[in-house]
């Protein structure tokens, strides 16, 4: 009898190992599993186009000598040599954000915070000032002349895109990534004009999305009527509203990058004579700004369309509108 308690004895231990162990398992996978959710949650505050600028910023920092620790003393030096090769100092200002992120991620102590660094980005403030460069705004005379340019393109896909992106972009005022992220299930259409949802943009993380509208126009430059023949000549009945388009006159299945805004913008502008160097994407939404302040319109309206969260960011559009009104003295 008693070697056969023995024997019992034994195979429940054995099954209780069993079963700690199955549940120490368990217990971990699970644990990875939150851990892999936390992870991700964290990685969502920030905007990917903030992650990759992050990224961009900490690799030339590596590129240049710099490591991850690094020395106050090393940091310093970086953003010398830096703004003596000519870098702005919003890029170096966000270069030091990077690398204080980097530190922290790593659980390490950051230079940023030191009073070297704070001195040197001090000295780079007072000696190239921190004025941000501005670039042309696409008003609507450019705009119209940039339109009558554009009539002697010989490949009708391209000219039907470039048409309809350009004058969408300026009347909706919306930024590069909005504007490239339009899908066809996102457009309203209704007997006064249109309606654009967006998702998601860059003052707007959270996702509560907003409303743009552009009104039809009765003369040949709708935005609206634009965008359609757009998509007629195109064939997209979903997803991506703005695509890529070969030399070929081919339409690509992939949306347009933000940067590709930049580039067609730059290209049309350059049929009409104008400076390269002084056009880029933000042209048309600095465009509509423009436009709008000089025609009147409040700062309240103005922000409803482009979506600016404060009057602060719209000053400058609004100064330069007040500047032309003033009459001469004489």
């Amino acid at each position: 009898m008693s070697k056969k308690r023995s024997t019992v004895s034994v195979k429940d231990k054995t099954h209780v190992k069993k079963s700690t162990g199955n549940q120490k398992n368990k217990y971990k996978s699970e644990k990875k599993s939150i851990d892999g959710v936390i992870q991700a949650y964290i990685d969502a505050c920030q905007a990917s186009a903030t992650k990759r600028a992050y990224a961009s910023d900490l690799r030339h920092f590596l590129a240049h000598g710099g490591s991850i620790p690094s020395t106050a003393k090393r940091l310093a030096k970086y953003l010398a040599e830096s703004a003596n090769d000519g870098l702005a100092v919003a890029t170096l200002e966000r270069r030091v954000t990077a690398i204080h992120k980097a530190h922290l991620e790593q659980k390490l102590p950051s230079p940023a915070h030191s009073e070297a660094v704070k001195q040197v980005l001090q000295g780079i403030r007072r000696t190239l000032g921190t004025k941000q460069r501005q670039v042309m705004p696409l008003t609507k005379e450019l705009l119209l002349n940039a339109l009558a340019a554009m009539k002697c393109e010989q490949m009708p896909a391209k000219a039907a895109r470039d048409r309809a992106l350009l004058l969408v972009g300026f009347a909706s005022g919306m930024r590069r990534s909005e504007l490239v992220g339009i899908r066809v299930e996102h457009l309203i259409y209704s007997d006064i004009g249109l309606e654009i949802e967006l998702p998601v943009s860059k003052t707007d993380q959270e996702r509560h999305g907003r409303t743009v509208f552009i009104p039809l126009a009765s003369n040949g430059h709708c935005p609206v009527r634009a965008l359609e023949n757009w998509l007629k000549v195109s064939g997209i009945s979903e997803g991506n509203v703005f695509r890529a388009v070969s030399r070929f006159d081919h339409i690509a299945r992939h949306g347009l990058s933000a940067q590709s805004v930049a580039l067609i913008v730059k290209a049309v502008m350059a049929k009409i004579g104008a400076d390269a160097a002084h056009i880029s994407g933000h042209s048309l939404r600095a465009g509509y700004c423009t436009s709008a302040a000089e025609l009147g319109l409040k700062t309240g309206q103005i922000r409803e369309q482009t979506g600016h969260k404060s009057d602060l960011m719209l000053a400058r559009y609004i100064r330069r509108a007040s500047l032309k009104s003033i009459q001469s003295l004489l």
